[in-house]
């Protein structure tokens, strides 16, 4: 999930950007109304997180422009004005859930990802939920993965790596790719920090079987790849 919080207090978008993070998802931010508004036009996100109270343009005249704009993306709204009237407010101005401060984080978790599977889902998404390479198997919805049988428990990021490379099975995936679409990250794609997740991630995956599955494609990067079928 790709989601963009728009909050104007530093310590708590740097709190829920860092949990999101850590869950498995990718945050980026915006601390005002206009550039949040601008972001949300033109970013592709999955969810917008909204805070009311926003300088420049507050939160619900921001999702009103986007809803005239018919930027459909799922709005979750976070405010300390937590009454009814403030919630009906809130959801007629074009927003899909409404969250009172102070809240829990895995409540706001939740909340994110359910709207997030509920726009898939009535988009239409043809994205497959499960993959499959070889004797290895991934579940998106699950978060399960099986090689051989066996269960393999895998952190977030590992997840996320894995997912994104067996959906582009049999294909080379750069460095610079996944440190854009697992990591966010827009910078020297030479730095480390891809070689160490992916080393970690076959020590779980390829140890102890006979096919390593994650493959190094020297100087272009990496691919998963099913055994070949030996010449008769």
């Amino acid at each position: 999930m790709r989601l963009l919080i728009i909050e104007d207090d530093r310590e708590a978008v740097a709190y829920l950007v860092k949990a999101f993070r850590e869950a498995g998802h990718v945050a980026d931010q915006a601390s005002d109304g206009l550039d949040g508004y601008a972001m949300a036009r033109e970013g592709g996100y999955d969810l917008l997180i909204v805070d009311r109270m926003l300088p420049k343009l507050d939160g619900l005249s921001l999702i009103r422009s986007l809803r005239e704009q018919e930027v459909a993306t799922p709005v979750l709204i976070l405010s300390a004005l937590g009454q009814v009237d403030d919630r009906v407010k809130g959801l007629r101005a074009g927003g899909d859930d409404y969250l009172p401060k102070p809240y829990a984080f895995s409540e706001l978790l939740a909340r994110a990802e359910v709207l997030a599977r509920r726009r898939s889902s009535t988009a239409g998404a043809t994205e497959a939920t499960a993959y499959r390479v070889g004797d290895l198997e991934l579940d998106r919805l699950s978060h399960r993965v099986v090689r051989a049988g066996r269960e393999i428990v895998l952190q977030p990021r590992e997840f996320r790596l894995l997912e994104y490379l067996m959906r582009h099975a049999g294909q080379v995936v750069t460095r610079t790719m996944l440190l854009e679409n697992v990591w966010d990250y827009h910078f020297d794609p030479q730095t480390n920090v891809i070689d160490v997740h992916v080393s970690r991630l076959r020590g779980k995956i390829d140890r102890g079987h006979e096919h390593a599955l994650i493959q190094t494609v020297r100087g272009a990067g990496y691919v998963v790849r099913a055994e070949e079928p030996r010449a008769s």
